[in-house]
């Protein structure tokens, strides 16, 4: 197991380089097709994580896939619920069980983040998200202005101990998954662009669309403010072997759902330096392109060699390869529907259409064009599977085996970098990324330190660096 794990993490790591493996990996994105396939309901996979990874295994393990997700469904309801999150309804309590869990965008009048509150935000975006966003997120905490409450305590007790536990099981899971199956996990970390999480999380999308007439100039600081705080997210939740790419979620962002002129000068400009500076420090970004971007292409491509991986989902993914595919690794374009509702042969047959058209030369990854859900037709994606071992061997690829060392992805040693390349003076904001409550705020109120200062500095930055944890992932992960 250890030796074909080896081997699918080099195939894996070889294709996302943009270079030619022995074969095509697959790496499917199976959410709720998981519960389906291991006997499950959507309330199971998504109100009990272990049911999940099990599931996330069954898969990984019956369809010898070179790289999965540990679990994909990823929104733990349990945590949401013992928090009091508004704007998830959770299968079997608010759902049917077989429906999978729904995002509740609020109105424009119930914003979790007001017209007015873009300078608190720019000021300080983490005591923003506790003071502010938290309580109008929940049933349960209380806004700062207002009595607490027994309640309020505990979720804000249960809901950090509960993410907690389910972040640690993500290690277990994936010594799980590479002991029983051989199989590598396909992403580490999460990163989200600042104009999304403006609209996905704090003014929503209508609010956000008229925040853009009536003060962009407000948007675009808050975009700046953000970005320090998500680049730190994204590095600190990173694979640490510098592997396995960095999952960057891409909702709203593209044409028609703002416009060009948007995208260029509040979109872009945020987005960039980050993926630019995860590059520098070693980390690939997946670009999981939801919707259709293909006005975009030529920005991405401004983005050095091999720094991200493309995935494509409804834009054309031929013609996405000929803007793209001699400097990124694709993958995706396999159309949920076909997978769905067509037959078998109707996927051998896209699959093979794409590996000739965009995997011929490497650089491609197997996979359905979005993150696939319990419509997902067993036979079909079978069918996928056995067309992209037929058909997607490489007569002169090759994938040695290598060692973690070898199979690092970021720039050669060296590489020098200039001008307005990654972070470059990123706008500074009251706490830092990181940071809740400094020490040198915290020294203030101790008189006289009598033993080791840097002992007790370390250890008060370490667990202030979990209250940190805690809100950006409420924000980004649930």
């Amino acid at each position: 197991m250890e030796e074909l794990y080896k081997q699918r993490m080099s195939r894996y790591v070889t294709a996302m380089r943009n270079e030619k493996p022995d074969r095509v990996p697959i790496r499917p994105f199976v959410a709720e097709f998981t519960a389906k396939y291991a006997g499950y309901t959507n309330q199971e996979v998504t109100h009990d994580y272990n049911l999940a990874f099990a599931a996330a295994r069954k898969c990984a393990a019956d369809f010898d896939w070179d790289a999965v997700v540990g679990n994909m469904v990823y929104v733990w309801t349990g945590l949401t619920q013992a928090q009091g999150t508004k704007y998830y309804a959770i299968p079997g309590i608010d759902l049917a069980p077989d429906n999978g869990f729904q995002y509740l965008e609020p109105s424009e009048d119930d914003a979790f983040m007001k017209e007015d509150e873009y300078d608190e935000l720019i000021d300080d975006p983490t005591a923003f998200l506790y003071n502010k966003w938290l309580p109008r997120v929940s049933t349960e905490i209380r806004a700062m202005d207002e009595k607490t409450s027994y309640r309020n305590n505990l979720a804000l007790v249960k809901g950090a101990m509960a993410m907690w536990n389910y972040f640690i099981a993500f290690g277990g899971q994936a010594a799980s998954l590479r002991a029983e199956s051989g199989t590598p996990s396909a992403i580490a970390g999460i990163f989200k662009a600042p104009f999304d999480i403006i609209g996905d999380k704090l003014r929503g999308y209508i609010g956000l669309t008229m925040d853009m007439v009536t003060q962009p100039d407000k948007v675009l600081k808050a975009c700046e403010a953000l970005v320090p705080h998500l680049y730190h997210t994204a590095l600190t939740s990173a694979d640490p072997n510098g592997q396995v790419p960095i999952g960057y979620w891409m909702h709203r962002g593209c044409t028609p759902f703002v416009s060009k002129d948007t995208f260029e000068s509040h979109y872009w400009p945020t987005v960039k330096p980050i993926t630019e500076e995860l590059w520098k420090n070693g980390h690939q970004t997946l670009y999981y392109a939801e919707g259709d971007w293909k006005d975009h292409l030529a920005h991405f491509a401004e983005l050095p060699d091999q720094s991200i991986v493309y995935h494509v989902d409804r834009g054309d993914i031929f013609e996405t390869h000929k803007v793209l595919g001699d400097k990124f690794c694709l993958s995706g374009g396999i159309p949920n529907v076909t997978l769905s509702y067509g037959t078998p042969e109707e996927v051998r047959e896209i699959c093979r259409k794409v590996i000739d058209g965009v995997g011929k030369d490497g650089g491609y990854i197997m996979d359905a064009s979005a993150i696939m859900q319990d419509d997902t037709s067993v036979e079909n994606l079978k069918a996928l599977t056995d067309a992209t071992r037929e058909s997607g061997v490489y007569s002169s690829g090759v994938t040695a085996v290598a060692d973690d060392d070898e199979l690092k992805i970021g720039p050669a040693p060296g590489t020098e970098y200039g001008g307005d390349y990654g972070l470059v003076g990123p706008r500074e904001t009251a706490t830092g990324p990181g940071q809740c409550f400094p020490w040198a705020e915290k020294v203030k109120e101790i008189n006289v330190i009598k033993g080791d200062a840097d002992l007790a500095e370390r250890i008060w930055d370490e667990i202030d660096g979990l209250a940190n944890m805690y809100i950006w992932q409420c924000l980004l992960s649930f």
